[in-house]
């Protein structure tokens, strides 16, 4: 077991016209598959929206381009059609940092600063100071019916013997643990450029008896199966081999052929994330009617207008009086929406 680090094979990517790409693979008769990502044009354009804003320290850039990523990641991963929204929360200088993606692969990125960052912080001196962060991944279905609430799960940022965990990636592959019985290794990295990762994941078990024409040892359940396959613990042990400077460089073709060049890989037709922020005039207009007409009108006293500023994309909406008393009419939904009233 090895991996390749042939010199000759060393590319240098140059950043394309469109957000990104993101490739999945199997490994032909073993139960493992993986996914990698590159997010370029999308991160970059996420970055350039918010220094209009004042930017964010660097830690928090690093933070939210590896959750860009992780989300990314994940959505592709469960083909689930409607929003993936992971969030972190805690105690920290942030207070809140959030990466949604959409079933078609759009995505957007936003993160709430409240005090001052450390040079180098990890996600504990940014998140989990006093031990009260936690890490939050909802599914939003699009067809959502009546009555019917997202699913959420919650994982706090510490593993089992209460040890802080430093890297997203070790609370994303806990969170996997905790609620999916199943092994994976994530990669992460993100810098001013690129935001780019890799998982590697156990496929569950039912999946075995179709991939290696049998069930697993003894009839073994997906919670049985932790940290006992052996060609999992083989790859998964190659991904980790993967530096951080690599994975921002490299193209996806030198990646899996430097990590995986003894391995029989099935891959995918690539697809292409992108920046895509789902706010609209409309969308604020029903959230500024869920306030209520007495604070809507609070501000028009004080300012003249209403603005509201959307959070992610950076784009302000601004409502005059006029706009302001056409929001209470019957005709407008009492749908609510997101943004910060200015």
């Amino acid at each position: 077991m090895a991996r390749a680090n042939h010199p000759e094979h060393v590319t240098l990517e140059t950043e394309p016209v469109d957000g990104g790409e993101l490739h999945k693979f199997l490994f032909e008769g073993l139960p493992v598959r993986g996914i990698l990502v590159r997010l370029t044009g999308a991160w970059t354009e996420m970055l350039a929206r918010r220094e209009a804003a004042g930017g964010y320290p660097e830690p928090v850039r690093r933070l939210l381009g590896e959750m860009s990523v992780a989300a990314t990641l994940m959505q592709a991963n469960i083909k689930f059609n409607g929003a993936l929204i992971l969030q972190m929360q805690g105690d920290g200088p942030v207070r809140m940092a959030v990466a949604e993606v959409q079933p078609e692969l759009g995505l957007r990125a936003t993160a709430t600063v409240i005090g001052e960052v450390a040079e180098g912080a990890g996600v504990e001196a940014l998140l989990n100071v006093n031990g009260q962060g936690r890490c939050a991944i909802t599914l939003d279905p699009k067809d959502r019916k009546p009555g019917q609430t997202p699913y959420q799960g919650v994982v706090p940022l510490h593993g089992d013997q209460r040890e802080p965990l430093q890297q997203l990636s070790e609370v994303l592959e806990h969170y996997m643990l905790q609620s999916e019985q199943l092994d994976t290794r994530l990669v992460l990295a993100a810098d001013d450029r690129v935001a780019a990762g890799l998982l590697i994941q156990r496929l569950p078990v039912q999946g075995e008896k179709n991939l290696e024409g049998g069930t697993a040892s003894g009839g073994r359940s997906n919670e049985e199966e932790i940290g006992l396959n052996e060609h999992y613990n083989r790859i998964a042990m190659l991904a980790a081999t993967l530096k951080r400077e690599e994975l921002l460089t490299l193209d996806v073709d030198t990646i899996l052929r430097r990590l995986f060049w003894e391995e029989d890989l099935r891959r995918f037709e690539p697809q292409h994330p992108r920046f895509a922020c789902t706010c609209s005039r409309e969308r604020v207009a029903r959230m500024l009617n869920g306030l209520g007409r007495d604070e809507v009108e609070s501000v028009l006293a004080e300012r003249g207008h209403v603005e509201v500023g959307c959070e992610f994309c950076g784009i302000q909406y601004t409502f005059d009086p006029i706009d302001a008393a056409a929001l209470f009419s019957p005709v407008v939904s009492q749908a609510g929406g997101t943004g910060t009233v200015q």
